[in-house]
Order: C-alpha cells, then sequence, then structure tokens
C-alpha cells in the first residue's frame, strides 16, 4: 500500500505551519512542501520593515532552521505546480514530475496588484512582496532619490516610511481621501498622516493615477487632475490578488479566494486551503471575508492540520494586525466596521493611545498606538464580547479590563 502523503502547495507561514502541527500531532505519513521559491522560507514582515532599513543586512528571518525539517522528516521540494489533478489525487509540476496525494493543502498566497496604466511596465516600477522585491527596493533608497509610493495602505506607509529614514524625497499618491482607510478610522489615519508629513513626506489625496512617464526608465507619475510628480522610482502598494488559478482550474470554489469553512476545508473534502488565497465562508457565525493577515493564515493551518487529524478545533483567536511606521506601533484586533462606534482612549494626537469600535454596545475591534497594554486587554475584550462602560473606556488612567460594563446590574 501506498504511504499516505499530504502535500502542500506554498512555503509561506500557513504552508510551513500546516507542516508543522501535523508533525505536533504525530502525523505519521509524509509531510511534502512545494516551494516555489529557492531557499528556506522567510519569515514576511521584515520584508517592509526591518530589512529596509539602511543599517541592516539583507538576510531574511527563516520561519525555521534547515535543520528543523530535516528532524521532522518534512521533504521540501523547488518548484511549481502546474496543475491538480483532484479526480487521482494527484499534482503535476511544471518540469513534468507527477506526485501523489492523500491530503492536500493549498496555501499559494497572493501576489502584488499592479497597476495598468501606461508606463506601468517601466524600469523603476516596483513593488514589494518577496526578498528580491525588498532588495530592489532597498537599492533605489539613496538620499536624494525620488521615490513616488502609489497607495496609502500599510506596505505603501511603510515603504514611504523606510525611504523618508534614508533621505529620499518621498511622495505618497492616494486615491481616498486619508492613508489606510481600509483598515482604519479617521483618528488614526489622522495621527499618522501628522507623523509622517514630520519627516518630510508629502501625501496628496485623491490622486488617480493615470500614467508612468519615462524614457527607458521611471521618470514621472501623471494623475487625473493632470498632475506631474518627478520620481526616480515608482513603489505600488494597492493591495493583493489571490492566487487561486491553480484551485478554480481543479474545480473548486472561489469567490476573490478559495473558498473555505472554518476548519480551511474547500468544496473537495481531501483539498484544505489556508492564507491569502482563501476566503472563509462561515454562514453560522456570519463570515464571509478574505484576510491578508499571517495570524489568519497560522490559525487557519492549524485549524486544517487539526480537522486531518480528528482533533478538534475549540478556540478561535481575534484576528489581529500590526505595523510600525517612523518607529510607532500600531496594532490592530478584531473587524471594525464603518457603522461602528468610536471611543478615542486619549488623546489622538500623541501616542500613545486607542480607539475602541462597539458594536452594540460590546468590544468589537480596537486600534491600539503604542499601547500594548491596551492591544492585550482588547483582544481578550473582544473574544469575550465585553460590553463597554464608554466614559471609563475613554480615561487613560482607568485599565482597559476595568472599563467594562455590568449587563447584569443594569438590568435590576
Amino acid at each position: 500500500m501506498t504511504e499516505s502523503s499530504i502535500l502542500i502547495i506554498g512555503a509561506g507561514h500557513a504552508g510551513v505551519q500546516t507542516a508543522v502541527r501535523l508533525r505536533e500531532l504525530d502525523w505519521s505519513g509524509r509531510v511534502v512542501l512545494i516551494d516555489p521559491d529557492i531557499g528556506t522560507p522567510y519569515e514576511r514582515p521584515p520584508l517592509s520593515k526591518e530589512l529596509l532599513k539602511l543599517d541592516t543586512t539583507e538576510e531574511v528571518i527563516p520561519l525555521r532552521k534547515d535543520t528543523f525539517y530535516e528532524g521532522q522528516a518534512i521533504e521540501r521540494i523547488s518548484g511549481t505546480v502546474s496543475a491538480i489533478d483532484a479526480v487521482n489525487h494527484a499534482v503535476e509540476l511544471a518540469d513534468g514530475t507527477r506526485l501523489d496525494y492523500t491530503t492536500l493543502m493549498l496555501a499559494p498566497g497572493s501576489q502584488a496588484r499592479k497597476l495598468t496604466c501606461p508606463g506601468s511596465d517601466l524600469p523603476g516600477v516596483l513593488s514589494l512582496k518577496t526578498r528580491e522585491d525588498a532588495r530592489g527596493i532597498k537599492a533605489v533608497l539613496t538620499r536624494g532619490a525620488r521615490i513616488a509610493i502609489v497607495g496609502a495602505g500599510y506596505i505603501g506607509l511603510e515603504v514611504a516610511a523606510a525611504a523618508a529614514a534614508a533621505g529620499c524625497e518621498t511622495t505618497i499618491l492616494e486615491f481616498q481621501d486619508r492613508v489606510m482607510s481600509r483598515v482604519t478610522s479617521e483618528p488614526v489615519s489622522r495621527f499618522f498622516e501628522g507623523l509622517h508629513a514630520e519627516q518630510g513626506t508629502s501625501l496628496v489625496f485623491g490622486a488617480a493615477v493615470t500614467e508612468i512617464t519615462g524614457d527607458g526608465k521611471v521618470e514621472g507619475v501623471v494623475t487625473a487632475d493632470g498632475q506631474t510628480y518627478a520620481a526616480d522610482a515608482v513603489v505600488v502598494g494597492i493591495g493583493v490578488v489571490p492566487m487561486h488559478a491553480l484551485a478554480t482550474e481543479a474545480g473548486l470554489k472561489a469567490e476573490d479566494g478559495i473558498i473555505v469553512d472554518a476548519d480551511s476545508r474547500t468544496s473537495d473534502p481531501d483539498i484544505y486551503a489556508a492564507g491569502d488565497a482563501t476566503r472563509l465562508v462561515w454562514p453560522e457565525a456570519g463570515i464571509n471575508r478574505r484576510l491578508e493577515s499571517i495570524q489568519s493564515a497560522v490559525a487557519q493551518a492549524v485549524n486544517a492540520a487539526n480537522h486531518i487529524m480528528g482533533v478538534t478545533t475549540t478556540k478561535r483567536e481575534v484576528p489581529w494586525f500590526w505595523t510600525v511606521q517612523h518607529g510607532v506601533r500600531l496594532q490592530t484586533a478584531g473587524l471594525r466596521t464603518p457603522e461602528d462606534d468610536i471611543v478615542v482612549r486619549g488623546d489622538a494626537q500623541t501616542a500613545p493611545f486607542s480607539v475602541l469600535y462597539l458594536r452594540d454596545g460590546k468590544l468589537a475591534a480596537i486600534d491600539t498606538i503604542g499601547s500594548l497594554k491596551d492591544f492585550t486587554a482588547g483582544k481578550k475584550l473582544i473574544a469575550a464580547a465585553a460590553a463597554i462602560d464608554q466614559d471609563a473606556a475613554r480615561d487613560m488612567n482607568i485599565k482597559l479590563s476595568e472599563a467594562v460594563r455590568e449587563l447584569a446590574s443594569e438590568a435590576q
């Protein structure tokens, strides 16, 4: 009888965590990581943070040392999967190699969304997704260089911080009316706008890029209002696109991401998926979302391995995210909506402060700026669906954990 095999496509955080968890649960069959990259799987967050700093080396941080994979009998294959044969439980690599599987995990991740305007393919138009991308961006961050950054999300702002620190003439072009508009509220946006402006970065809002100009290399960025911004390099940070082509070609359900349930199962009972390429559809919990979060990717990987091994996942962790810009850390727990009630804790002009998002009086999400204590307490309160006393929550002298409204006593 052929030995049971679990193949994992993708060796990012989700793929590696799946392999790790399977061995923790004593899976005795083969575990095979198929990695399109060459070398040891590595941490992604430092690419837009530490790796872009002038005083750091270009060494990436491995997710696990090579000796770990060897010690855990986790096989690693460098190659690209060209097709999945779900009927016969096999995958085919680009070089023609065919590998059979008992269970398949898809963790292909996402790719940087690209501009589609004229000139977007000129040399000097860059994006950030891999270590090679990070090295390419770091190479152009030289004192006096004119760097235009399209998009003011986490990646765009982190690159902008690195560019300003390197002495570049830095301009951020954002289509919306504030930074990080998709992920946070106005008080947080305005604080970080001030932070970047203090470091000499120009922020332009309502900027729709219509053309990248240049003769053989980037020279400028043109926006819909006719303005041209001189640039020696352009870094595009306008989000990512889930890599789910293999899944759809194999007949799996996908809609802006491979559709998975709470246990990371796809529409094929023998295929799981985790990470940026997935969309969690969980009707019982009212969830239909795609998250670009390492924490989410790792949690999905653990859930998948648990289900494969017949272990019940009892704890569902609150989603969380983080970014560091000019030395200031923003940590977010939970998922806000524009309709949430906003409570500012402290002075939103000066760190540390926090912003709470209440839904039906209960804490649904929190942004903390330089406040690890509030972040830690906030995660617990979100998990507990705690009702919040707004007056107490605004007072930084009162611990956030003590700003809970006692519903039972109010009902008496």
